[in-house]
């Protein structure tokens, strides 16, 4: 994916030449004694901006924990990460707090979204929070990319669950984050679903030049991504460029030999 700079987010600056995040040395170590369990072991990673990066490992290899990490909603036990050049490990919770809102979004497998609002309302909700005010074209825009335009007015019980995702993405893309975290994005849809939303993250990329962190454990999923990083005990062992699924499940029955 070839992204033209022109065409990306307006998210304010980007540091380290085109990087959106950066991070050192991470390690995330839970417990301690015999008893303590690393779940990463020194990962360092830059996130480019304006590209999809997927991440994938057996059960247990580190891959949630280290997303968690790279969005602040955890924190290593050593390492650094950087948000558009911000340290973020030192922060304060108000302090992150704001970096969150300002420069991440979401989207989760299970929607996470509030069953007693619309959709529209759901939609701006982070906005409303930040206390920024909705910009009606690029809300707009947003809920036309993600076809979602003749259901605002519709409750979640009230969607299906691709419906329900479209509203999650427009969402995680109504603040302009620098960075979206995605988690297992089409675990809980069926798949002729599960591709339509793919199709809107890989279009988030290609025309917003969205920068897109996804984790997944579905070889098909991995395969709309710019880089596929393998994680295993903690590390990543592997990485691959825009690849095949064909490769990507040869890498992972790699992975798992070790």
């Amino acid at each position: 994916m070839s992204i033209d700079v022109s065409k990306k987010l307006a998210t304010g600056s980007v540091t380290r030449d085109g990087v959106a995040v950066h991070a050192t040395d991470l390690c995330r170590c839970y417990g301690e004694g015999d008893t303590a369990v690393n779940a990463l072991c020194d990962v360092s990673i830059d996130v480019p901006t304006g590209h999809l990066t997927a991440v994938m490992g057996p059960s247990g290899s580190g891959k949630s924990t280290l997303m968690h990490i790279l969005a602040g909603l955890d924190k290593p036990t050593s390492g650094s990460v950087e948000i558009d050049g911000t340290e973020i490990t030192t922060l304060d919770d108000t302090a992150l707090t704001k970096l969150r809102r300002k420069h991440v979004g979401f989207i989760f497998q299970f929607f996470n979204l509030l069953p007693m609002l619309t959709a529209r309302e759901n939609i701006v909700l982070p906005l409303e929070i930040a206390g920024v005010k909705v910009d009606p074209d690029w809300f707009d825009e947003v809920v036309g990319k993600v076809h979602i335009s003749k259901r605002l007015t519709h409750r979640p019980a009230q969607l299906s669950g691709g419906q329900q995702q479209r509203v999650a993405v427009a969402r995680a893309l109504i603040s302009r984050p620098t960075v979206l975290f995605a988690d297992e994005p089409t675990g809980n849809l069926d798949s002729k679903t599960g591709g339509e939303i793919l199709e809107l993250l890989h279009d988030s990329v290609e025309t917003l030049g969205q920068t897109i962190v996804m984790v997944t454990h579905d070889a098909r999923v991995a395969t709309i991504a710019d880089r596929v990083l393998f994680l295993g005990d903690g590390a990543i062992v592997k990485e691959l460029p825009e690849t095949t699924p064909e490769e990507i499940q040869k890498a992972i029955q790699e992975i798992g030999r070790r």
